[in-house]
């Protein structure tokens, strides 16, 4: 791993060095002062609760190699790289950074699964490799580079998840990562109100295959009929993975889901086959490890380290965590929705025992098309027979509506949040399973956490 200067970064930055040590090693990047390293250059950002100038100060006296500034900070006066825009400096700094080391790094996005693919991914590598990952969902243009700045002398390769929802995001993070591979788990309807159509979505998340090599692998879900579009591109190696198509270089046969258990399949690949255990539920999680098993596989992997890797994979928090409290499965789903993810949840909760509960909220960014695609995951609820399901928010009770419709039950639609608390922990009983699903900005974790403590 190549040393990287504090003159380089500050020439990469556009920045001016003053009063700093121009020949200071770098030893990574941090936006938290908490966080900080001997070494680490402290970028200032200016975010919406807390400005990182404030800090400028306080991480150098702590070891910082430079503070990062947009503007002046009084009574600091030296260690600091003056630059114009401290967000377009971290990701200069940390596309310097990536220049100084040389192990594959894994790129990875899509509409739906990104975050739990990487986790998949970063369980089989493991097995063969000292791997670093994005750590939960920091895989936006401030997250991303962060990952870059953790790399060490002891890593063997990094998988970066890259998650974009406007044109441009995914070209300037991936002229920063450079991927030596690319995986895309699907093309959803996502972000549509600033992508526009499935077709935006495409544009958007390939736009980084302009910084791939030639020959590079690029790993497709073959049973998205946007990305096998992809199929005739002569410049990558185009790997397609499927749950139904037999000629895709990945493909699972023999599906058995059995609800928060997992599921179980065999794995076919390179030729050979195995029989695997996903140890976290829905069938959508087979498509991600059979992502995991075409990268493992370019990797130099066996099929046994393969299957080993998916077996001990783990969820995280916010993402179909399942949590079990007083006799009460919880599936904590409440970080991100879009109706493809909406979709692959209420079909995980299908799946559980006892009585199966849904809590939906509202989708957030799909543009002119939000009713009808609220509505029409009301459409596929009805289809499912659960045993109860409680809506807030306004575009949520176009589901309830399109579930109503179509003949589903015991249908809630509460207005205030607030009272949907109360009323859930009065409803659920020990043997239910309860899922939790919307987009962040509903904040539907404080549902989970009251829920939580309810049942204590």
């Amino acid at each position: 791993m190549k040393k990287i200067t504090l003159k380089e970064m500050a020439d990469a930055c556009m920045g001016s060095l003053v009063c700093a040590d121009e020949d200071t090693v770098v030893t990574g990047g941090v936006v938290d002062s908490r966080q900080l390293e001997k070494g680490n250059l402290f970028f200032a950002i200016l975010g919406e609760k807390v400005d990182g100038h404030k800090f400028a100060g306080q991480v150098i006296e702590n070891g910082a190699a430079a503070a990062v500034i947009e503007h002046e900070v009084e009574g600091v006066t030296e260690g600091i790289i003056k630059v114009e825009s401290t967000g377009k400096a971290l990701l200069s700094a940390a596309g310097c950074y990536r220049n100084g080391f040389d192990i594959p790094v894994i790129g990875i996005t899509g509409s739906v699964g990104k975050t739990s693919t990487k986790e998949m991914i970063a369980s089989v590598l493991g097995e063969k490799f000292n791997v670093l990952k994005t750590e939960g969902n920091f895989n936006n243009e401030i997250g991303m580079p962060l990952t870059l700045f953790k790399v060490r002398e002891s890593h063997e390769a990094a998988v970066v998840e890259m998650g974009i929802n406007h044109f441009g995001e995914m070209d300037r993070m991936a002229a920063v990562a450079r991927p030596d591979m690319f995986v895309i788990t699907n093309i959803g309807d996502c972000h549509l109100e600033f992508l526009g159509d499935r077709d935006g979505v495409l544009a958007a998340k390939t736009e980084g295959l302009d910084y791939m090599a030639d020959g590079a692998p690029l790993i497709l879900n073959g049973d998205d009929e946007k990305l096998v579009s992809l199929k005739g591109n002569q410049r990558f190696k185009v790997l397609f993975y499927s749950l139904e198509n037999k000629d895709a270089a990945a493909y699972a046969s023999d599906i058995v889901t059995n609800g928060e258990e997992g599921s179980d399949f065999t794995l076919h690949i390179a030729d050979k086959e195995v029989r695997v255990h996903v140890p976290v539920a829905g069938r959508h999680m087979v498509a991600n490890a059979l992502a995991a098993a075409l990268v493992g596989n370019e990797m130099g992997m066996d099929i046994d380290a393969i299957k080993s890797g998916i077996e001990k994979v783990k969820t995280i928090s916010g993402r179909s965590n399942f949590i079990k409290k007083g006799g009460v499965t919880i599936i904590d789903d409440c970080y991100n929705a879009n109706p493809n993810s909406m979709k692959a949840s209420l079909e995980v909760l299908s799946n559980c025992t006892g009585r199966r509960i849904a809590v939906l909220g509202d989708m957030g960014e799909l543009g002119e098309g939000e009713r009808a695609l609220h509505y029409e995951v009301g459409e596929y609820l009805a289809t499912l027979g659960l045993d109860a399901v409680f809506f807030s928010g306004s575009l949520a009770e176009e589901i309830s509506r399109g579930a109503g419709d179509n003949g589903a039950e015991n249908l809630f639609y509460i207005k205030e949040k607030e009272t949907m608390s109360d009323i859930l922990c009065h409803y659920i009983k020990p043997g239910d399973t309860v899922l939790v699903k919307a987009s962040h900005f509903m904040q539907f974790d404080s549902l989970i956490n009251d829920l939580i403590n309810s049942l204590e």
